[in-house]
């Protein structure tokens, strides 16, 4: 037994420097996936030729091989990749080497649709929709809603200190919002709006973790048994209809356009920086 897992490990340590002298590179510095694909990655990396990994922005990805030619190959990675998300998507590797394009990939989130445009646009929270007009308190008390902010870009984050994912997620996005005040300060919105538990609760998790540069706002949920949020209209919308899970969250556009949705936590929230700061004009 011990003798085949050290064949096993010297096999696969040899197959590892052969990757890596290909130009296939490491899997750990694929953007915006998770696990999954980087161990689909390495198995990409000792498929054969002609072959294709793609991805898109938000987590989306496939990979294909054994095609009759290379632009095959990316052909059907490129679809594989899209009936998996609703972004746009991009080619990482194709055969043996990484074509990554690492200047156009914060610009899948656009076009950005114009004013006119966007007023055509059905409201919903799929991307390409116009954006729910949540209302909110900030922590002073004072009545806002999200079309105040008319104009910005919005990160838009549902959350509850009861949620671990959230907990876990929270100083990423602190870190993303210190980022994004440098570079846009005034030109960027962050709200955070609490679910199924009181705006007391959240602001206390969130000061014993000195967490203060977060921008919480109140969403007006009373408890664990309110699962309702408010539009500007008065009418009400089931917290299940925003975040199918916890944390949720949505970038939007200017003009109250969905660019973005992610339904759970993100784990490198610094990796989208680059498209909200293409987003906003930068």
């Amino acid at each position: 037994m011990i003798l085949r897992h050290a064949l096993y490990l010297l096999s696969f340590l040899t197959l590892s420097g052969a990757a890596a002298a290909s130009g296939l590179g490491d899997a750990a510095a694929i953007p915006h996936v998770g696990d999954r694909a980087r161990e689909g990655y390495l198995n990409y990396q000792y498929a054969y030729q002609h072959k294709a990994f793609a991805i898109a922005p938000g987590g989306g990805w496939a990979w294909r091989a054994d095609a009759p030619s290379a632009a095959e190959a990316q052909a059907a990675a490129l679809a594989g990749c899209a009936g998996n998300t609703r972004r746009k998507c991009a080619l990482y590797a194709v055969d043996n080497q990484v074509v990554f394009d690492v200047e156009r990939w914060p610009t899948l989130w656009g076009p950005y649709p114009t004013a006119e445009e966007a007023a055509k646009q059905p409201q919903g929270s799929k991307p390409g929709e116009r954006f729910y007009d949540l209302t909110f308190r900030d922590p002073q008390g004072r009545r806002g809603q999200l079309s105040d902010f008319s104009g910005k870009v919005v990160l838009v984050h549902f959350w509850g200190s009861w949620c671990p994912p959230c907990l876990r997620e929270l100083p990423q996005l602190e870190k993303l919002w210190i980022e994004l005040e440098k570079k846009h300060p005034g030109k960027v919105e962050m709200v955070l709006l609490q679910a199924r538990e009181p705006f007391s609760k959240s602001q206390e998790w969130v000061s014993q973790k000195a967490l203060h540069q977060l921008p919480l706002y109140d969403s007006g949920v009373a408890g664990e048994g309110d699962h309702l949020f408010t539009l500007a209209d008065g009418s009400k919308i089931a917290d299940r209809q925003l975040a199918a899970v916890f944390p949720s969250s949505y970038v939007i556009d200017g003009n109250g356009v969905t660019l973005f949705r992610k339904q759970g936590a993100v784990e490198r929230w610094l990796e989208y920086l680059p498209f909200i700061l293409n987003a906003v004009g930068d």
